[in-house]
């Protein structure tokens, strides 16, 4: 099979993360009889530089003429860069605003594992890591805070900043429908994420989730709001199996998921559509103050590689291999130095993709 695949390499880290997925989508290619054709595309701070905006009307069209996107990090240091001295449409983010709401991308998937060679690398006790924990954290993407109306005005001589929180009942269903057939293949558990004792959003999303989940009686399901569920993450993490919310919470929960897997370079993710349609990238920034150094991770963005294949593609046992050949590298010891611990093999950005690469052969 053949597959055309969008690729945005973006800015600080990205161009090296993203190499080194695109190494080994193509050996996977390679073992299992497949070609990815890739374009690269711009977005970002790199955009910016070019085009004067961080995504192009082109860019944006050649994304949605692809099977799928692959991209790496975009922007560079908040209040050190010259990318934010701009209004906030014209920032590198607002690129990756801008393609999830071309694109349809409603649905933010991000598993957060915990490999049992990084026990030493999570921050938290082993009491509390227990015998591990495994999640999916679905994150409504193109609602809410980030995409209502803002504006910075002065009243009265006093400078004064509005961003509004909008939600529909057709924005919450269908995310909510996303995160329960995820529950279904796995542990069959749902935990909605609000804070319906104060916001009215809030509130809505709880009435449609529960309405969601009479549909799905299979599945239990759990409300819990969005401070305790940031206790929880750090107190009991293995009580998850997938936590649903909105867009800001998400973000933010899933960057403290993130962390306790021993590093947010472990952190894969998934934007979907309604179809078969994603962008795949990793969890974290683009990290300029390592760029060029070959010291990134870049195992969040092959596993992202890897939900690819089995999300877009249909290709599960492909997907399975990657996941197995990341899993083998750490059980050899290999590690890059945001997961290093004594004892183990300290490897560059270039060498973790080949040692991945390597363990890649057909089973079955």
């Amino acid at each position: 099979m053949e597959y055309k695949i969008a690729v945005i390499s973006g800015d600080g880290i990205g161009p090296e993360i993203v190499g080194e997925a695109k190494r080994v989508l193509d050996r996977v290619g390679s073992v299992y009889g497949h070609t990815f054709r890739y374009e690269e595309v711009l977005m970002g701070g790199i955009s910016i530089d070019t085009y004067g905006v961080p995504l192009t009307d082109e860019a944006l069209e050649t994304a949605r003429r692809s099977d799928s996107v692959l991209l790496g990090a975009v922007g560079g240091n908040v209040g050190n860069s010259r990318w934010y001295d701009v209004a906030p449409n014209l920032r590198p983010e607002a690129g990756l605003l801008a393609i999830r709401k071309g694109l349809g991308l409603f649905a933010n998937i991000r598993p957060a594992y915990l490999y049992d060679g990084l026990s030493q690398a999570c921050p938290l006790k082993k009491e509390i890591i227990g015998e591990g924990f495994d999640m999916v954290i679905v994150r409504e993407l193109t609602g809410g805070l980030y995409f209502g109306e803002r504006r910075t005005e002065e009243i009265n001589g006093v400078l004064q900043a509005t961003d509004t929180l909008v939600y529909s009942e057709t924005e919450i269903r269908r995310v909510a429908v996303k995160a329960f057939e995820i529950a279904m293949k796995r542990k069959k558990k749902v935990t909605s994420v609000d804070k319906a004792n104060v916001l009215d959003s809030s509130r809505l999303w709880r009435k449609v989730v529960a309405e969601v989940a009479k549909d799905y009686p299979e599945v239990s399901l759990e409300n819990m709001l969005v401070d305790n569920c940031a206790m929880q993450l750090v107190m009991n993490p293995g009580q998850f199996d997938v936590i649903l919310t909105e867009n800001m919470f998400g973000d933010i929960l899933s960057d403290e998921a993130s962390m306790i897997t021993g590093s947010i370079g472990m952190l894969s993710s998934a934007s979907l559509n309604e179809g078969k349609f994603g962008l795949y990238e990793p969890s974290h920034g683009s990290a300029p103050d390592i760029a060029g150094k070959d010291i990134a991770n870049p195992i969040a963005t092959i596993l992202s590689a890897a939900m690819m294949l089995r999300f877009s593609f249909d290709l599960d046992k492909e997907a399975e291999e990657v996941e197995n050949a990341v899993c083998t590298v750490l059980a050899d010891q290999y590690r890059t130095a945001d997961i290093m611990a004594k004892g183990m093999t300290c490897v560059g950005t270039k060498e973790m993709g080949r040692l991945i690469c390597e363990r890649i052969r057909r089973n079955g």
